[in-house]
């Protein structure tokens, strides 16, 4: 009896603290709300895409994707996506590792200019390159003199994936890099390790994971990116049109199985990316002691 009375006194007693229990239909109420929402507008607009796409045939459909001017825009999306993505990695992994394992004057600033991208709007940060880069721009006449082309060309395109994926593998190293401490690193100096040896030894196996997570964000976002992009492409067709811009043209062109037809291809990437995301945090959580 007096074993059975000491064990009841150490249960928490939840009974007692009513803000730790919810009554049935509250549970119901907010689980109902979480499903409504989800599948009002997550759920139905993505299923309206692919049923819009299919909606005359997969002989359409295909044909669709195999257009010249789709296709190009495709390998468009993935050259910028593939220059856009390692660059963000290795800016990513160099300003965290000097946020969070060292102090220097201006250091705050640092962290604020990484934020940039997220409170600017796309669209302005293509009329800055424009003001940079464009005709008239501030080194307008001195590319033309020396005849190269950024604005409406390729460069352009890129440098506005550039920016607007500059955040994502920074701002997930970053928190992650501080939650860790110093302590491996310095450790590892005093044992004789180089710079390369701890970061490719001690920090690189800490923060695989979390590296692995703003890849695959910054590479959903450079192949979604539609507002910077849109003002540096100048929609040359087969040229400096994206997927997202190829399916604003096509829509505008009232083909719009085409239109559902690439804009498919961009929410199947989405989902790869949720799919990825999902492995990615659950092997995060595995690794992790």
């Amino acid at each position: 009896m007096s074993t059975a009375l000491s064990v009841a006194r150490t249960r928490p007693n939840y009974q007692a603290n009513p803000a730790t229990r919810e009554s049935p239909w509250v549970r119901r109420l907010l689980l109902t709300l979480g499903l409504a929402f989800f599948a009002i507008f997550l759920l139905l607009p993505l299923a309206a895409v692919f049923t819009e796409a299919l909606r005359k045939g997969w002989s359409v459909y295909f044909a669709a994707l195999a257009d010249e001017e789709t296709f190009s825009a495709f390998k468009l999306t993935l050259l910028a996506a593939a220059i856009a993505v390692p660059l963000n990695l290795v800016f990513g992994v160099s300003a965290a590792w000097a946020i969070a394992k060292h102090d220097f004057r201006g250091k705050q600033l640092l962290i604020t200019f990484i934020d940039l991208p997220f409170s600017v709007s796309p669209v302005v940060a293509g009329l800055m390159y424009v003001l940079l880069f464009g005709a008239q721009g501030w080194f307008g006449p001195w590319l033309q003199e020396h005849d190269v082309k950024i604005i409406f060309a390729v460069p352009g395109i890129v440098l506005a994936t550039v920016f607007v994926t500059f955040p994502f593998v920074a701002r997930e190293l970053i928190p992650l890099m501080q939650a860790q401490g110093r302590d491996e690193e310095e450790a590892a100096t005093v044992l004789g390790a180089s710079g390369w040896q701890t970061f490719r030894r001690v920090t690189l196996p800490n923060i695989k994971w979390g590296l692995l997570y703003g890849v695959i964000l910054c590479n959903a976002r450079a192949f979604g990116e539609f507002g910077a992009v849109s003002v540096v492409s100048g929609h040359v067709r087969g040229l400096t049109n994206t997927l997202p811009l190829q399916v604003e043209i096509l829509y505008n062109e009232y083909q719009f199985a085409a239109a559902f037809a690439v804009a498919s291809v961009l929410a199947l990437l989405a989902l790869v990316t949720l799919v990825l995301k999902q492995i990615v945090e659950w092997q995060a959580a595995r690794t992790t002691p």
